[in-house]
């Protein structure tokens, strides 16, 4: 294995990408917890980045180290380039090639490289020749359940000189929906000489033992399993390293982290745009208890932080 790989997963727990949401808060609260995880970005279009150098995307603190920034794009020499920009911010460059989005894939991005190995290989060896730093790779089982090529392409991403691989078990047709085939995944595992992490329906410490078991993975990218929840990954890591479980967060532990992200996103956007970009996590953290539809549903109504501020205040009253 490649030692600078080696030393950037050290940990057998990565915080997946996930587009809108991986930005530098979440981040940020991740990192409070687990000082030695891979995160990743968001996903960055390189498209985007080309023409605006956005400070909200590529912003982080020194202790985000090991951090991987993920760039989508179909163009060789424009993934490149961006690469070779992102370099001053980052510990590994990921390629996206897993993202199942309609309108991702219809610009041939995402996992519509899948369908396109020749094109996804030239992408990988011209971002290699450009930059010094390790690269990866994220895609899926295929395209669609007939189109299951994540062996052959994960074999031709080794090839054109990728040094990290994390695979969702999942095709591009099922986006989310069903469930992630980790047995799938070892036969990736078996094929590859190169670390591979597996993704999906990784949500407790259960989930991500089964998940490694059954894929023979060397760790577990978590994606939707740490929103509501960014100490999920540290807990992951304790249980594997030492057996000791840690229990999940109360009601009222997640309230505090979810005031947190709220002060956070309103510091790095401005109170409206932040409360409003935070929104999307509110669900995550206040669920499984009498009136968290309602009380959600009356959230995502306020601009106001005092008054998000006042209302959770009042739930913890009454736990």
């Amino acid at each position: 294995m490649n030692t600078r790989v080696q030393t950037l997963i050290a940990s057998r727990v990565s915080l997946a990408p996930m587009a809108g949401i991986t930005d530098y808060v979440l981040r940020s609260l991740v990192r409070e917890y687990s000082p030695s995880c891979l995160l990743t970005t968001e996903m960055i279009s390189s498209e985007a980045l080309t023409q605006v150098k956005d400070t909200v995307i590529t912003k982080r603190d020194d202790n985000h180290s090991p951090v991987s920034y993920q760039l989508s794009g179909h163009k060789p020499r424009m993934i490149a380039d961006c690469a070779k920009y992102l370099e001053q911010f980052a510990d590994m460059i990921d390629i996206n090639m897993g993202c199942p989005v309609n309108k991702v894939v219809k610009g041939t991005d995402g996992c519509a490289l899948m369908r396109n190995p020749d094109l996804a290989q030239e992408i990988v060896r011209t971002v290699k020749a450009e930059i010094t730093i390790p690269l990866s790779v994220k895609f899926r089982l295929g395209y669609t359940y007939d189109e299951l090529n994540f062996v052959e392409f994960g074999e031709k991403m080794q090839e054109a000189g990728a040094d990290f691989i994390t695979i969702h078990g999942r095709t591009r047709s099922q986006m989310y929906g069903g469930k992630a085939d980790w047995k799938k995944i070892a036969e990736l595992k078996r094929s590859v000489d190169i670390p591979v992490f597996a993704n999906g329906d990784v949500v407790s410490i259960e989930t991500a033992v089964q998940c490694l078991e059954e894929s023979n993975a060397d760790g577990v990218a978590i994606g939707r399993g740490a929103l509501g929840d960014p100490s999920l990954i540290s807990r992951i890591e304790k249980y594997l390293q030492t057996g000791e479980y840690l229990p999940p967060p109360s009601l009222g532990e997640k309230i505090e982290t979810l005031k947190k992200h709220l002060i956070k996103e309103a510091e790095l956007r401005g109170e409206d745009t932040g409360v409003k970009f935070c929104r999307k996590f509110i669900p995550y953290y206040l669920n499984g208890f009498t009136g968290a539809s309602k009380l959600r549903g009356q959230l995502v109504l306020i601009d106001n932080i005092k008054e998000i501020f006042s209302i959770l205040d009042g739930i913890r009253v009454k736990i």
